[in-house]
């Protein structure tokens, strides 16, 4: 195989990156000067070597614990459950939410053999469990099969803990239009719903 087609297969390997595209990204950083390729090359590297998930909430990070975990203004008392470390990334865009984060690192996908193991519920449990002061889980997965089996499932786990255990709401997207909201969006908007008075 050439060294062109290696950087495609491998370039079309990344998710959301098709052999067209691969094609194009190979061909563009054949066109830029070396020393750019080197640096893409030595931040792949870098990103791979140094980044790790932190010991306390799995979020991706080079220093553990995290900065969001080392912060003293986040809210201590909740606790957003995530799947992926993408997601806590999605939520902080938001600049909403001041608490901390847990990332399950999955879900709940018995097809693809994850079970409840693959999740590490043990560290989830440890940290809400008596004397944490969390007295809010929000549990944020997607709003997939497997996304609602594992919040089934967190919900079940977390009952004993006597902690408050809420979900994201879901609906229709700011800007979107009802004739093109599926019905199953359409109906989680319609029980998410609130008072008027609720929205300032």
């Amino acid at each position: 195989m050439s060294a062109i087609e290696d950087l495609v297969t491998e370039l079309s390997r990344l998710p959301g990156i098709g052999r067209k595209t691969a094609q194009r990204l190979t061909f563009h950083l054949l066109k830029q000067p070396a020393e750019n390729a080197e640096r893409l090359a030595q931040a792949i590297r870098r990103v791979r070597e140094q980044v790790i998930a932190c010991g306390t909430c799995g979020n991706l990070t080079d220093e553990d614990p995290c900065a969001i975990c080392r912060d003293p203004r986040r809210d201590t008392a909740l606790l957003c459950v995530v799947e992926e470390a993408t997601d806590v990334a999605a939520i902080e865009r938001a600049a909403r939410f001041r608490g901390r984060y847990h990332v399950l690192g999955g879900r709940l996908s018995p097809l693809d053999g994850l079970g409840p193991e693959a999740l590490h519920l043990e560290r989830l449990l440890a940290r809400v469990g008596n004397g944490s002061g969390v007295r809010e889980v929000i549990v944020a997965t997607n709003p997939s099969m497997e996304g609602e089996v594992t919040a089934t499932y967190l919900q079940q786990v977390l009952r004993s803990t006597g902690v408050r255990v809420t979900r994201i709401a879901r609906g229709l997207p700011m800007g979107g239009d009802l004739e093109y909201a599926d019905g199953v969006t359409i109906a989680q908007a319609l029980e998410a719903r609130r008072d008027m008075s609720d929205a300032d």
